[in-house]
């Protein structure tokens, strides 16, 4: 098995029907730009109605149809945000209690503390979160996963992975193994994936094989080091 193995994440998902929510950060083969996507799948009707909507640079989901939202509580939130020199991606409402941590000069893995995964029984969906932090045409980035310690959701584990980037590599983290009743929660690691130089290319790769009936929304951005340029992809399969 070889451990520094960089994989195609097109390869890693193609097949699979349900990776749930996914988050990756890592640096571009140039070493020149930092890059992150999010994605979201959905199984039921009140999980698939949703679109990624951005504000001012920061990315929200919404509901396609608001007549038609059963239970807003673990679906609506601010998936991306920035604070100062760092830019939040999470699965869910934590990305404000990381915002509110750091405005209060706390950690990310810190404010974490206050935070475990998702009440939705038997799933107990984990919570995935991410930070990069950018400084002087530099960054790095931590990744973080709140799961379950057994099925009854008795206790919450806490698990963060620091990075410094590498040319070309990124981490990918997502909620579930695959599909499932339960569905299985993500395990070890966050998985290494090759990150190209151009968005289109990433971005075409993940929406292209992301699961045809489950993948709801993605969203790409490149951030060049040197001038703080900004790229971004949005699609949403609801329009």
């Amino acid at each position: 098995m070889d451990i520094y193995k960089i994989n195609d994440i097109g390869e890693l998902i193609c097949d699979n029907e349900y990776v749930g929510r996914g988050i990756v950060a890592g640096m571009t083969a140039d070493g020149k730009k930092a890059a992150t996507a999010y994605f979201i799948m959905g199984r039921s009707e009140n999980s698939r109605n949703r679109v990624f909507v951005e504000k001012n640079g920061e990315v929200f989901t919404e509901p396609f149809d608001a007549s038609k939202v059963e239970d807003p509580s673990l679906i609506i939130y601010a998936a991306i945000r920035n604070y100062e020199n760092n830019l939040i991606v999470t699965n869910g409402d934590q990305t404000d209690t990381i915002y509110d941590g750091l405005v209060k000069g706390i950690s990310f893995s810190d404010a974490l503390t206050a935070r475990e995964f998702e009440p939705d029984a038997p799933n107990l969906t984990p919570r995935i979160s991410c930070m990069l932090t950018f400084e002087e045409n530099a960054f790095n980035y931590q990744m973080s996963i709140l799961k379950s310690a057994d099925a009854e959701g008795t206790a919450c584990n806490r698990y963060t992975f620091s990075y410094k980037p590498l040319a070309g590599l990124g981490h990918f983290i997502h909620t579930y193994v695959c599909n499932g009743n339960p569905i299985p929660t993500f395990q070890g690691e966050p998985e290494r994936v090759a990150i190209p130089n151009d968005i289109d290319e990433f971005t075409d790769k993940l929406w292209a094989n992301l699961n045809e009936d489950n993948k709801i929304s993605l969203y790409v951005r490149y951030i060049d080091l040197a001038t703080g340029e900004v790229e971004n992809r949005l699609i949403n399969k609801n329009k």
